[in-house]
């Protein structure tokens, strides 16, 4: 099972975001990658978290993850199609739904 991300609890829900984002980009652990990206699509429920990941564009990622081979990432990338899918805030200005 992979480690708990390296986050410093004191520096706020955008900070830890973040981190999150960050260690999913940089890691090279499959573990690690499924983790991060689990914990995001849970931030991705609470509509109180939208702003930030749209700041840190955190609905490209899961986009880019549906092309992944490992099929974890896809099927978390595919359990945010929930509120992702609906008009909220986080869907605003993404260039994947601009015409």
């Amino acid at each position: 099972m992979a480690q708990k991300p390296k986050v410093d609890p004191h520096v706020g829900r955008l900070g830890y975001l973040q981190a999150l984002v960050t260690e999913f980009q940089e890691t090279k652990s499959q573990d690690a990658k499924e983790q991060v990206l689990a914990n995001l699509a849970n931030f991705a429920y609470d509509p109180g978290n939208y702003q930030y990941l749209r700041q840190l564009q955190v609905l490209d990622l899961f986009l880019d993850s549906l092309s992944e081979e490992n099929e974890t990432l896809v099927e978390f990338a595919i359990a945010v199609e929930g509120p992702l899918s609906s008009p909220t805030p986080l869907l605003q200005g993404s260039p994947h739904l601009d015409s």
